[in-house]
């Protein structure tokens, strides 16, 4: 009975694990989230770079979710990694809402057609002070 739920749980993992790398190979390759940001940073030439980073980026993801390292880093250091996958999310966030007009599309059903800039503040303070909530408030507790 045991060997079954060791078997049912693997299944289900892997599952898991197809079904969120499809969600993000799509997520890249049919939005052309990579060559756009190629085509705003005018680095066309490194498109090769930018893949390997994501394959990379995401495989090491991978193994650190299954591995659950202790890295034994200063928090100087911690810092610029930090901003680093900060910037990372940053752009890939905002290239998805760039390719599919979401906040053109949310200004017009909200009602705030002529101020997609305060919009858009709204949003990045928003999320600013979400997340130092989330780090003053439940980091080392």
């Amino acid at each position: 009975m045991m060997t079954i739920n060791v078997v049912l749980v693997m299944i289900i993992g892997f599952a898991g694990g197809l079904a969120v790398g499809s969600g993000f190979v799509a997520f890249l390759a049919v939005l052309g989230i990579i060559p756009r940001l190629t085509q705003l940073t005018k680095t066309m030439k490194m498109i090769h770079h930018y893949e390997a980073a994501v394959v990379m980026g995401a495989l090491a993801g991978a193994l650190a979710t299954l591995w659950d390292p202790v890295l034994q880093l200063t928090p100087l250091l911690l810092i610029p990694l930090g901003l680093a996958s900060g910037i990372f999310i940053g752009m890939l966030a905002a290239a998805l809402t760039e390719v599919l007009n979401v906040f053109p599309i949310l200004a017009k059903r909200i009602g705030v057609d002529g101020k997609i800039a305060i919009l858009l503040m709204a949003f990045v303070f928003g999320k600013v002070f979400g997340s130092l909530f989330q780090w003053i408030y439940f980091v080392n507790k």
